[in-house]
């Protein structure tokens, strides 16, 4: 039994070793896309990444509030709606990609509420990769900020609506990024900025900071946020999930 919760992400002792796992990264145009999280998994922290169409692909980051045993129902049924709706709502060339990830939140939102019987807070971080344009389309439902980086600027996204479980009714904004060449974008859970030394957050100015290193990949990007925070903390992560979900553009 143990093994099967390890192996379906969830935690199987307090003692278990938290490594850092480097998620499966999808084949992308002109850019990498990658996602890596503390093997200790004992939140809400669902991360999904797909491809809807030829030259679209569609990522989210979501914190499904509670711990992961008892919200485990809520977990898969967001992950099943994402999918579903992902398939249904970006098949049309000549779809309006606002309305795709406005419909899509919406759809999550009452998912999400349905499976938990009522009320259960998820902030998420949902974006359509456009590779032919090199933008991304997303919502953010009370999510931590996004952080954007080019050779000029490191910008934060905030949120354009409330976290996902709370309202039948709530409404979300979506809105368009560029990526340059070179540019990166960074998401993480809640337990990367909440990670805590002496009283002290890691926040997202630990996260910028790591990506203005410069990282030549998403993949270096991910894993160096992970492992910023636990030099920071100087131990492994036991407060929360920890997920960093990157992509970045080729030169």
């Amino acid at each position: 039994m143990k093994a099967l919760l390890s192996k379906l992400g969830f935690g199987s002792s307090a003692e278990e070793v938290r490594e850092i796992v480097q998620g499966e990264s999808p084949a992308l145009q002109g850019a990498d896309l990658a996602v890596a999280y503390f093997s200790s998994r004992a939140g809400g922290d669902l991360h999904e990444f797909l491809r809807v169409s030829p030259h679209r692909f569609l990522f989210g980051l979501l914190d499904v509030a509670g711990k992961r045993e008892t919200g485990a129902p809520v977990i898969q049924a967001a992950q099943t709606c994402f999918r579903s709706s992902a398939e249904d709502l970006f098949q049309d060339p000549e779809l309006n990609e606002s309305d795709a990830m406005i419909e899509l939140a919406r759809r999550l939102n009452l998912e999400i509420m349905r499976a938990a019987g009522g009320v259960r807070s998820c902030p998420a971080f949902a974006g359509c990769y456009n590779e032919e344009l090199g933008t991304v389309c997303y919502v953010n439902a009370g999510h931590t900020p996004g952080l954007l980086r080019d050779d000029a600027s490191l910008v934060e996204l905030p949120a354009t609506g409330l976290p996902l479980g709370l309202f039948s009714l709530a409404p979300t904004d979506a809105r368009i990024v560029g990526l340059g060449p070179k540019s990166s974008l960074a998401v993480v859970s809640r337990g990367v900025v909440e990670a805590e030394s002496k009283t002290t957050e890691f926040g997202l100015d630990g996260v910028k900071s790591v990506m203005q290193t410069g990282p030549s990949s998403a993949k270096d990007l991910s894993r160096g946020i992970l492992l910023r925070v636990q030099d920071f903390m100087h131990t492994s992560p036991k407060h929360n999930d920890v997920t960093a979900l990157t992509l970045m553009r080729a030169a």
